[in-house]
């Protein structure tokens, strides 16, 4: 049994079997948030074989959390589960094991294009929008499996497509959040009150009837009112059992996968969250009174504000990033561009972006670069993780509460739909071109929406691994370009 197991485990054993289980994620993560959170569910709870870390109902929980708070989403996820499994050292282990080596590789970027001239080859520019267009099919296909999970009801299917419109239709630092909350508000309200009123008046409608017409039969093919008062019911039931939805296609959790307990007691918890806020209140009222303050401490405010007020993760920290950089002059939006070209097809978290950023903020020397790049990393990925370990602590005396089930449920099905949201917008900058730096529509351009509707088939139909999708993304662009673009077509 697992828990046997677990219990006959050194704590050196525990981070050994934490090294094994996640030494590749951070070089073999590709596609984003949405493809992070696939993946985890496969490597840490699918696995029964490896003895899996978690069960169903702990992961959905989790997913919930780590996108009802800010920051990045897939790296909360990943450190939560971490954290439940081995305490939190061997959670900042697998955060770095996790995070490093695209931290890295956006560094060396940072360096190489301090070099380059303002303008880039054209292959050079084939081969980015080949890597973007294949990246948004990449979390296309994330996106549509997490809205399979997510799908429990005609509610939850509401809310995954309210949440995709929604986020669609405007943007700003205040909507994501409030679209969530929204979201859970509309579980707990239906959960808790509505279910239970419109079962009852189902129930006097089908009695009023019966008086009606005594010697009416219910037929085989009608279901009775209790029937659909206990099929909706089923939906809130399904998110507390260790069972994953069928339509999703994937494997239910074992009976014996453990639910494990947060290490830090609730106390704790609430010392971290206090002292956190307390924290970023002087950062904020430093960062209004000190007009000439160094830049770097004006890169480390911003990101640190940034990884505190961002819902949603990479896809959403991207229009804040570019005001905070680039506005003040620090990034030119052609750097802006090819980084974000670049972060796509890079593995490990999204907010790596802002190593890239930190590092061309102080371009003087190389030493300085590796301390904007280094302040740049951990200004934004810090807020998540300290409200992950103080709000995880609280979570045990929460997860029973019938409201607080409920209100996951929404939050869940509403992060999901911003999931499209998040294709829906690098969609519409995944284009480059000599001429226009800016980013263009994919739709423009054929070839670029059959990349993208390849990759999608290939990762959702055929299983293609998202690094090798992304790839064939460079090598269709740099295709392109040798038919197309060197004839100036």
């Amino acid at each position: 049994m697992e828990d046997t197991h677990r219990s006959n485990q050194t704590y050196g054993d525990q981070i050994w079997d934490l090294v094994l289980r996640t030494y590749d994620l951070g070089f073999t993560s590709f596609g984003g948030p949405p493809s992070h959170f696939h993946i985890f569910h496969r490597r840490f709870v699918e696995e029964g074989s490896k003895r899996p870390w978690i069960d169903e109902q702990t992961y959905l929980e989790l997913f919930a959390i780590c996108q009802a708070l800010p920051g990045p989403a897939s790296t909360k996820m990943f450190f939560c589960i971490a954290l439940l499994r081995a305490g939190f050292l061997a959670a900042m282990l697998a955060f770095l094991i996790w995070s490093l080596p695209g931290a890295i590789a956006m560094f060396s970027l940072a360096i190489g294009v301090r070099r380059i001239g303002e303008v880039l080859p054209a292959p050079a520019y084939a081969l980015l929008s080949g890597l973007n267009a294949a990246t948004v099919g990449i979390i296309a296909v994330a996106a549509v499996q997490l809205a399979r999970k997510a799908i429990t009801d005609p509610l939850s299917r509401l809310l995954v497509t309210l949440g995709g419109c929604a986020g669609v239709c405007y943007n700003a630092l205040w909507y994501f959040p409030t679209i969530m909350v929204l979201g859970g508000s509309t579980t707990l309200i239906w959960d808790c009150w509505l279910r239970a009123k419109w079962g009852r008046f189902l129930a006097r409608r089908q009695q009023a009837r019966q008086s009606a017409n005594p010697s009416r039969v219910v037929e085989e093919n009608e279901a009775p009112a209790t029937d659909i008062t206990s099929r909706e019911t089923s939906s809130i039931a399904l998110v507390r059992r260790n069972v994953a939805p069928a339509a999703a296609g994937e494997t239910p959790a074992s009976p014996a996968t453990p639910r494990p307990e947060s290490r830090i007691s609730v106390v704790y918890g609430l010392v971290i969250i206090v002292v956190f806020f307390a924290m970023f209140a002087g950062v904020m009222v430093a960062r209004a009174l000190a007009s000439n303050a160094p830049r770097t401490f004006q890169l480390f405010s911003n990101m640190f504000l940034a990884g505190t007020v961002i819902f949603g993760g990479g896809p959403v920290v991207i229009p804040l990033l570019r005001e905070y950089v680039v506005q003040p002059g620090w990034v030119s939006p052609r750097d802006f561009l090819i980084g974000l070209a670049i972060i796509q097809a890079c593995p490990g978290p999204n907010f790596n972006f802002a190593v890239f950023l930190g590092a061309l903020t102080l371009p003087l020397t190389p030493a300085s670069m590796a301390l904007g790049a280094l302040i740049g990393f951990s200004g934004i990925f810090a807020p998540g993780l300290i409200l992950s370990v103080g709000f995880q602590s609280l979570w045990r005396a929460l997860r029973s509460k019938p409201a607080v089930v409920s209100i996951l449920r929404g939050i869940n099905a509403t992060a999901v739909g911003l999931v499209f949201t998040a294709v829906y917008r690098l969609w519409e900058i995944g284009y480059l071109t000599v001429d226009e730096g800016q980013g263009i529509s994919l739709g423009k351009n054929p070839w670029w929406v059959a990349v993208t509707a390849g990759t999608f088939v290939m990762g959702d139909s055929f299983g293609v691994p998202a690094a090798v999708a992304i790839l064939s993304g460079g090598v269709l662009g740099l295709a392109w370009w040798g038919v197309v673009g060197a004839r100036g077509g």
